[in-house]
């Protein structure tokens, strides 16, 4: 069986194609103000690597904030769901999945099957998320990937009290004229991020293994934070921003919506 999983965020859209289990084929692009428009382009373009026609796939089952704006899939599942069925299948020891993605945090506590037994989300404010990160970096005029590296060099740990990016921007300039060294100013953007994340996962109840997906995986820097804040290790997936298409793509597999 061929299967499709299609995860559309508010920044990213991801896609992921399975035969008989196997990821045959996957790709990503910006979502941009045309969402529909943008899964198409990417969809026909997996396909094409993957050698496929839109025939060839059997069930599409989308997830995301905008997965609704998808026409041609068979149906659409929670982005809970969709992380806790993706991170499930690469960790089955998996019991906490974290999900800080560009718009919203998540914690979900699941079972030995992979079933959802609770879940919180942080996603009335953008503090505990990339797009607070990315405003942070602007306003520090480094590059994302260069506030995860500088963060390591920090020597001093500087608390963030700001609730919104836009309040944080705001904190970021007053300790640029203060003369805090950029090191210690991103390190405080990650500690806080990691912060709030830290804060719903104890909601929820963190119990090991914990699985860390979703774009903010990929910073080192956030990884490290989180860990010292959580006090537990976590797993990063190869690829922890697809986790919630190859959830997806688990459920079209299944046949069954969930």
């Amino acid at each position: 069986m061929i299967v499709a999983g299609i995860d559309v965020g508010g920044k990213n859209v991801h896609i992921v194609i399975k035969k008989e289990g196997q990821i045959i084929g996957k790709g990503t692009s910006p979502t941009g103000i045309k969402k529909a428009e943008a899964v198409e382009a990417l969809y026909e373009q997996v396909l094409k690597q993957a050698g496929l026609t839109r025939k060839d796939v059997e069930h599409v089952v989308a997830t995301g904030s905008a997965a609704r704006r998808v026409s041609f899939v068979s149906g659409f599942i929670s982005d809970v769901t969709a992380d806790a069925r993706g991170a499930s299948k690469l960790f089955p020891n998996a019991r906490t999945i974290i999900d800080v993605g560009a718009e919203e945090g998540r914690v979900i506590k699941v079972n030995s099957e992979g079933k959802v037994l609770d879940f919180a989300i942080n996603d009335k404010c953008a503090a505990g998320t990339g797009t607070f990160l990315e405003a942070m970096s602007r306003a520090l005029e480094v590059s994302v990937e260069e506030m995860s590296k500088i963060a390591f060099d920090s020597t001093k740990a500087i608390p963030m009290n700001a609730q919104c990016v836009v309040f944080g921007e705001s904190e970021v300039v007053s300790l640029i004229h203060q003369n805090t060294s950029k090191p210690d100013i991103s390190r405080a953007v990650m500690d806080a991020i990691a912060g709030r994340t830290g804060a719903i996962a104890r909601i929820v109840g963190l119990e090991k293994d914990v699985v860390l997906v979703g774009g903010m995986a990929k910073n080192v820097a956030f990884v490290d934070s989180l860990q010292k804040n959580i006090e537990m290790p976590v797993i990063v997936p190869e690829n922890p921003d697809y986790i919630g298409a190859i959830g997806a793509a688990e459920v079209a597999l299944s046949g069954v919506l969930e």
